[in-house]
C-alpha cells in the first residue's frame, strides 16, 4: 500500500469513522494525463459512513474532502467519492 493511500485511509478513518473504507489508487491509470504531471495521484474511495446519515451527496462530499483537507492540493489530483450511509449499503 502507498503512503498516499495510508494518508487518505488514516484522515478519513479519524474524521468519519467508517464502517467500510475502500480505497483505490487509479494513478497508473492516468500516465501523462496533463493534471497528473505534477505528481498529485487520481484515487476512488468508497466510504460508508453514519456521519452520512441525512446528508445529501455534496454534503458527504465535503465531509471527505474536509477530512482530507490540504492532501486535496499535495497528493490528490483527482478524487472520485461513493459515500453511503450505512443502510444505503
Amino acid at each position: 500500500m502507498s503512503a498516499r493511500v495510508d494518508s487518505i485511509r488514516e484522515r478519513l478513518t479519524v474524521a468519519l469513522a467508517p464502517l467500510e473504507l475502500a480505497i483505490e489508487d487509479e494513478s497508473h491509470r492516468h500516465a501523462g494525463h496533463a493534471g497528473a504531471r505534477d505528481g498529485r495521484g487520481h484515487f476512488r474511495v468508497r466510504v460508508v459512513s453514519a456521519a452520512f446519515r441525512g446528508q445529501l451527496p455534496l454534503a458527504r462530499h465535503r465531509a471527505v474532502y474536509a477530512a482530507l483537507g490540504e492532501l486535496m492540493q499535495t497528493d490528490i489530483h483527482a478524487l472520485a467519492i461513493d459515500a453511503r450511509a450505512p443502510e444505503e449499503g
